[in-house]
């Protein structure tokens, strides 16, 4: 991912909807209202797997308090007009370990993604264990991984997985000694099913512009 992750809070939902193509225009107009709850990029990826599946991160400087950001009306009145018919759930997290596996200019964004949701036994092990198997994940196409941790549980952690292609990202998931242990837990009770996709669209939100 790129930098702008540091130093930012993020929230990232998972749902469906009838017209994915649709999303990243509706945040692109809702920009100032997004930009009035510390929001300043947006990202949006489409399932691969499942044609209304879509994938939000949306950074924000937190200046306001957490809850405060989630019942904000900007995110009711997002999901009302995109027609999401239940509120999905919203993971709130903040970047805690980031490996950089290829070259790439700095405000690339990813084409492919892989997304998990899942509880871990301890942070620390995880980070260790992740940049242990660096080389591995280099030799499957992974480009990028980062890892954030909930603030309200931080034992609760979202992966985001930039892989080369969608070839190496199913290949990944399926083979991987590290996957495996994350999808016994991925996608169950409150966790949505692992997400695979391509980039959609990003929004930028300049506090510049009118």
């Amino acid at each position: 991912m790129t930098h702008w992750l540091d130093h930012s809070l993020v929230l990232a939902s998972d749902y469906r909807v009838s017209h994915p193509e649709r999303v990243g225009l509706l945040l692109e107009r809702r920009a100032p209202a997004l930009l009035d709850v510390g929001a300043h990029h947006v990202l949006v990826y489409a399932s691969t797997t499942d044609p209304e599946r879509v994938l939000v991160v949306i950074a924000v400087h937190a200046h306001e308090p957490l809850l405060d950001i989630l019942q904000s009306r900007v995110f009711f009145e997002w999901f009302d007009a995109i027609g999401v018919d239940d509120i999905p759930a919203v993971f709130a997290g903040e970047l805690v370990e980031r490996l950089e596996l290829a070259a790439s200019a700095p405000d690339t964004v990813p084409g492919v993604v892989v997304s998990m949701v899942t509880p871990v036994g301890d942070l620390e092990v995880l980070r260790d264990h992740v940049r242990d198997t660096r080389d591995e994940m280099s030799r499957a196409g992974v480009l990028r991984l980062s890892v954030f941790s909930a603030l309200d549980n931080p034992l609760e952690v979202m992966m985001l997985l930039q892989i080369d292609d969608e070839e190496h990202a199913q290949h990944w998931l399926q083979n991987s000694e590290l996957a495996a242990e994350w999808l016994t837990r991925a996608g169950v009770g409150a966790y949505p099913p692992v997400f695979v996709g391509r980039f959609q669209s990003l929004v930028r939100i300049d506090p510049r512009r009118p």
